[in-house]
């Protein structure tokens, strides 16, 4: 039989990249990458050429398992749920609702039904508390977003083909492939800036990969970015080098930012930053008298211990700088397909307010509805009233990626019940006693959801599914919504997931036709519920293309886009490059964007004090690897040759006063925790600082992950102390842990 191609878009990263998948008898035989793709021209990175492993994996789960006094046993979908039902309701029956939460995991931003259908879920289900890995990676964005913008998806992103100076700090592009900057080639498009008489410059610790390509790479102590960002702000003011353009009109509390700049100057913060005085005043210049330029702070100046300041310095000093809603700066993207996600959530709709409430246990403050998710092992293990007796968690795998990783580990088996919604038995899941498996990625369509938000040009591409999954599997929408009836009382044999989407789909219609910031306001939603195709998330992007900016609009551009126009054109549909977008995307009270959130500069005490703390005899930060995707890509045997990732990367003068030796284990230790690890030797280290990769640690009793058991690495969340957090956001600080380091063969104290 001869192979079939298809036309396909790699769902693993943000890069969003068009591969040419070959298939024969339900296999697939090879993937390149697709140089008719309109987005990425031909680019592929080596985790997009994994996908039949992906989904061919023997270790990948296709049946319910439910645990049994002799271990996990297949079972049927019908069997499964009853587990679930048998198991839930004996506890909301004695606890209540507030017995129950869940856990949103990272993947299910990747996934077609997971990424439209969560919301669905946690709204349905009346669970009233979640965590998610969103406060591991990027709340500080969404905090600073809420505040100065109106939308905590408002988030600017980098027009990076049109710039001609780009700083990027705590970013490493060259192994993420961009993250809240969706591109494909992203290292040729750093390349591209150079070539035409640009500069690149890296601000990380360790001289990544990213950072080996740039004209200038300025290592700064972990957690400081934020001091160094307004001692540049403080150079633009000091030397009248502020030009908001046109920005003016749509900008308050400037001088309110001029005042609280004042402390901030280049010699203040020099020291604790490890950058001279001298060279913050050079970057401030050269940014300022570039043509086109544009800052990039991504995940270091997020999960740091002043995340939120950091994250508004960023935008900050793009606008004073005139950088910012202008072409080559930092820009807003106006997808094809709207995202529901960026709807402004119901109990956020008069205004944004932090502190709600507060955690049980610890007293953390909710921050745009969550708490650390490093609460979630105290609030499970703590008796008491409102302790969580049961956990449901979707796509996550929350031992090996939340701090204080040791402890939620220890607390999971004395959940009264657990059910988990992935592909796999792994660290997480092993505790669960139902695990339901969603469907193979390449047995469904794609089309990013929430990734075009922030994508360098306004585009988007569907695929069509490769195989059919067998014909009684649910797909992950229906398992959310089946998850949901259940947690409302419903027996599982009479949920009719059908009639749920039916309600989830009138709803959302509804308000948006209600909305005046919608396309559709004023429309009949019984009419525009009527005229919409299919069920699921299909009818979901198809209403999305349809009120988009380019779509058909419910028969008001006849010619417009509906998903049958992307299905007809496979490589995908390019609407050209990021034009300025301000006011249209503003959703604040005034129309305008806060320079000063009282929320935000009310921190400023505390990083002023940092400043002038004693330096911590060494700091952690994490690391990620091309090959690699935090920890769910660890089982492709393809992506797991060479030498060992998981080694402890030490400057040379630190191994040396440590007495470590290159390729020898080291002892690691933290407030949280220890490890043992080799070290590996490098100058791409500044010294002080040492680097873990994260999503290693596999090898845990239970787990069938075959290939990562072989490559198990060590868990670097075991260092991260779960109270060690960004107090405005609650996001972990899992970047500038201290730590002490030694060779193991000292010993321990």
């Amino acid at each position: 039989m001869e192979e079939t191609p298809h036309i396909r878009t790699c769902h693993l990263c943000e890069a969003m990249c068009g591969l040419r998948v070959e298939t024969r008898e339900g296999r697939v035989e090879r993937i390149r990458a697709n140089p008719d793709d309109v987005w990425s021209r031909g680019y592929i990175c080596p985790k997009g050429t994994t996908l039949g492993a992906l989904h061919h994996d023997p270790d990948r789960l296709r049946v319910p398992l439910v645990r049994r006094e002799s271990g996990f046993e297949e079972v049927s979908w019908e069997e499964a749920f009853r587990e679930i039902e048998r198991g839930l309701r004996p506890v909301i029956d004695a606890h209540g609702l507030d017995a129950v939460t869940s856990y949103i995991g990272n993947p299910t931003a990747h996934n077609f039904s997971l990424s439209r259908y969560v919301g669905a879920f946690i709204a349905m289900s009346g669970i009233p508390r979640i965590y998610s890995a969103g406060t591991v990676d990027q709340w500080p964005k969404n905090v600073t977003a809420a505040l100065m913008y109106g939308g905590m998806w408002t988030i600017p992103t980098p027009d990076i083909d049109r710039t001609d100076y780009l700083i990027i700090m705590g970013a490493n592009p060259q192994a993420s492939q961009g993250s809240l900057l969706a591109t494909p080639d992203i290292m040729g498009k750093l390349s591209g800036i150079r070539k035409r008489g640009g500069k690149v410059v890296v601000i990380d610790p360790r001289r990544t990969g990213t950072a080996d390509a740039a004209d200038e790479w300025l290592p700064i102590q972990p957690g400081t970015d934020a001091g160094l960002l307004l001692a540049m702000a403080h150079v633009l003011f000091d030397e009248d080098r502020v030009d908001l353009g046109h920005m003016a009109e749509y900008v308050e509390g400037l001088d309110e930012v001029r005042a609280l700049c004042r402390e901030f100057s280049p010699e203040a913060v020099a020291e604790a930053c490890q950058v001279s005085a001298e060279k913050i005043r050079t970057l401030a210049r050269e940014f300022a008298e570039a043509k086109a330029a544009a800052l990039y702070g991504r995940i270091g100046t997020c999960n740091q211990e002043f995340g939120t300041l950091a994250s508004w310095a960023v935008d900050l000093v793009n606008i004073l700088a005139g950088k910012f809603d202008r072409p080559g700066g930092l820009m807003f993207s106006n997808p094809i397909a709207p995202s529901m996600t960026t709807l402004r959530p119901p109990d956020f709709a008069e205004g944004w307010s932090f502190g709600r409430w507060k955690s049980r246990v610890r007293g953390a403050p909710e921050i745009l509805g969550q708490v650390p998710v490093s609460c979630l092992a105290e609030e499970i293990a703590t008796p008491g009233e409102g302790q969580i007796r049961a956990l449901i968690t979707v796509a996550g795998n929350p031992v090996l990626s939340a701090p204080d990783a040791a402890k939620l580990d220890a607390a999971l088996p004395g959940l009264d019940f657990m059910v988990s919604v992935d592909n796999y038995l792994n660290e997480t899941t092993r505790h669960a006693h139902v695990i339901l498996p969603g469907l193979s990625p390449l047995e469904q369509p794609h089309y990013d959801e929430l990734l075009w938000c922030w994508a360098v040009r306004n585009a988007g591409k569907y695929s069509a599914p490769l195989f059919e999954p067998e014909p009684e599997r649910p797909h992950e929408w229906e398992i959310l919504l089946a998850l949901s009836a259940i947690l409302q009382g419903q027996k599982a044999d009479e949920v009719n997931t059908g009639l749920l989407d039916d309600l989830f789909f009138g709803g959302l219609v509804a308000t948006l036709c209600a909305s005046p910031r919608s396309s559709i306001a004023g429309r009949d939603p019984g009419e525009i519920v009527a005229q919409s195709r299919g069920k699921g998330p299909e009818r979901m992007l198809d209403f999305a293309l349809r009120i988009g900016p380019w779509g058909e609009g419910y028969g008001t551009r006849p010619d417009g886009m509906t998903l049958e126009t992307m299905e007809q054109a496979p490589n995908g549909i390019d609407m050209g490059a990021l034009e300025p977008r301000i006011p249209e995307v503003l959703d604040t009270p005034d129309g305008k964007v806060n320079l000063a959130p009282a929320h935000v500069c009310g921190d400023l005490e505390r990083l002023s004090a940092r400043l002038t703390r004693a330096p911590e005899e060494a700091v952690l930060v994490s690391r990620r690897h091309l090959r690699s995707n935090n920890s769910w890509m660890h089982n492709v045997p393809e992506l797991m040759t060479g030498k060992d990732r998981c080694t402890l990367l030490v400057h040379p003068g630190d191994a040396e006063r440590w007495g470590l030796v290159n390729g020898e284990p080291a002892r690691i230790d933290s407030k949280a925790g220890s490890l043992t690890v080799p070290a590996e030797i490098s100058d791409e280290m500044m010294p002080g600082v040492v680097s873990l990769p994260h999503g290693f640690g596999h090898d845990k009793e239970g787990a069938r992950l075959s290939v990562a058991a072989r490559n198990a690495g060590v868990c670097n969340n075991i260092l991260a102390p779960g109270e060690f957090v960004d107090v405005l956001s609650g996001n972990a600080a899992v970047n500038g842990i201290p730590v002490r380091v030694s060779a193991l063969t000292q010993g321990a104290d």
